[in-house]
């Protein structure tokens, strides 16, 4: 059995500086080895893009939930917000943001596994298999998990340094990480809603811990309301800066956030189960590991910590209820660092674990093509060419086309899915059909759609969207997008300028 521990010379969770540099820059580059690809991408997933387009047009007026409308929090759009005031067009900005994040991460889960005295290459290999594992479940680029999971992971490191806390009675730190680990969780909760599940999880272990070190009951007491109010404290500002606003603002904020969501139609059932056999195939790796490590692994209570910690992770995971692969993308911090134990073990299961990996990462490549994004920027620039002053309709696609080609607008809805796809049917608070019936009437200059939908489309929309296309439109630029076609329609009576 390879050593677990490091040597005795040095303190058991303390790292030297230059090992701390060390991972810091080998996982940084690894990071970046494993992203460049995607670096500068418009099309790299389709929310992502979406969240720029929102950001974008917020910092040049937009009113998020009335112009715009989606329903993740203010935050996730004020954080991409952010990345367009960076130089570019933001596409770069944002990615190269995701990477030091990612990096990040993985040195955080390095750090976990250090302070849990496992030697250094098995902290190393669980860092390293965070950021192989995200572009596996489509977080490669800039899901929002890639940005929250920093947070949670940081939060969960300040959660494994509770046992020596406790044991050594130290109360004031026990309150003191609580709040920042909390803090964590609520800023977290802002970029997705869902870090609260793990967020009270991270508050009940450090009330546990602070009962272990003998605090009194007001203290406790204390500690606990102070820990819930820097938890939601991000969130209740929001709601309080919507809530000032006008009645139609907030109504419109609180259905976007807190209703909408359970309209949603589900997805059938043969495609949950698909969802949930791939993203469960593509953790099988590290999952195994965990079991190992679990059986056969030493019983500390930093990895009880971590694995409660996944369970509750898992619980977020399982409560949206849709199973999209990137939905799994908070269960591989915990995933990696339940793992580690295992790499400290049994040195080849590094091998094995990263074999693995890497065989599933070049299948992503050669299943997704950047080169995709080409196309869709040669197609945003003949939609420049004809937009004039009117609004381009993208009703099925690519929002990026809105974002590159600088065109406006011609509906709040413009995650193409809210109107184009029979899941958001009744779910976003408006009736489609009217919707699409009023931009078709605006005549728009340019249409995009897709020859075949990701998701079973909306029939009354898509019929309205085919007669209109039959009727007033000539196809005259066709891309490939994921094993089917996008395709731009351009108005009868307007010159189509030639695409480069």
């Amino acid at each position: 059995m390879t050593e677990i521990t490091q040597s005795r010379t040095t303190p058991r969770y303390i790292a030297n500086l230059d090992e701390t540099w060390g991972a810091a820059l080998a996982l940084l580059l690894f990071a970046v080895l494993t992203r460049m690809r995607d670096f500068g991408n418009p099309v790299a997933h389709v929310d992502e893009q979406y969240y720029l387009l929102v950001g974008d047009r917020i910092l040049h007026g937009a009113r998020l939930y009335i112009d715009l409308w989606d329903r993740k929090p203010p935050g996730l759009f004020l954080l991409f917000a952010g990345f367009r005031l960076l130089p570019g067009d933001g596409f770069l900005a944002y990615q190269l943001v995701g990477t030091a994040c990612a990096a990040a991460t993985g040195w955080l889960i390095w750090l976990a596994a250090r302070r849990m005295a496992l030697a250094p290459p098995a902290g190393l290999a669980a860092g390293a298999a965070y950021i192989l594992w995200l572009p596996l479940l489509s977080g490669g680029s800039g899901q929002s998990p890639v940005f929250y999971n920093l947070a949670m992971t940081a939060a969960a490191v300040l959660t494994l340094e509770l046992p020596r806390l406790a044991e050594r009675r130290a109360v004031g730190l026990i309150v003191a990480s609580g709040a920042v680990a909390c803090l964590l969780a609520g800023i977290a909760i802002q970029i997705k809603y869902t870090p609260l599940v793990e967020g009270a999880f991270f508050g009940l272990a450090h009330l546990w811990y602070l009962r272990r070190a003998r605090a009194n009951l007001l203290v406790i007491a204390v500690a606990a309301l102070a820990w819930m109010a820097l938890g939601v404290l991000p969130t209740a500002l929001v709601v309080l800066h919507f809530w000032a606003s006008d009645t139609t603002t907030f109504d419109a904020f609180w259905f976007a956030n807190f209703t909408s969501i359970t309209l949603r139609r589900g997805y059938p059932a043969a495609k949950i189960v698909g969802r949930l056999a791939g993203i469960g195939g593509q953790l099988l790796p590290l999952i195994a590991c965990a079991v190992f490590a679990w059986v056969r692994g030493p019983r500390r209570e930093g990895l009880t910590l971590t694995r409660i910690w996944l369970a509750f992770a898992f619980v977020a995971f399982a409560m949206i209820g849709a199973f999209f692969d990137h939905y799994a993308l908070p269960l591989v911090a915990p995933l990696c660092i339940a793992a580690a134990p295992a790499f400290a073990m049994r040195r080849r299961a590094i091998a094995a674990v990263f074999a693995i990996g890497a065989g599933l990462f070049v299948f992503h490549a050669l299943t997704n093509d950047p080169s995709e994004g080409d196309g869709i920027r040669r197609m945003a620039r003949v939609m420049a060419a004809v937009d004039g002053r009117e609004c381009p309709y993208v009703f099925a696609g690519d929002s990026s086309l809105y974002h590159l080609s600088g065109g406006c607008v011609p509906t709040a809805y413009a995650f193409p899915s809210s109107l184009a796809y029979e899941a958001e049917r009744g779910a976003i608070g408006i009736d489609e059909a009217s919707e699409v019936a009023r931009i078709l009437a605006r005549r728009p200059p340019a249409i995009v759609t897709l020859d075949e939908p990701f998701s079973p489309w909306n029939e009354a929309t898509q019929a309205q969207m085919r007669r209109a296309l039959a009727r007033d439109y000539r196809p005259v630029l066709s891309i490939p997008r994921e094993e089917r076609h996008e395709i731009l329609y351009v108005r009868r009576d307007l010159p189509v300028p030639p695409s480069k």
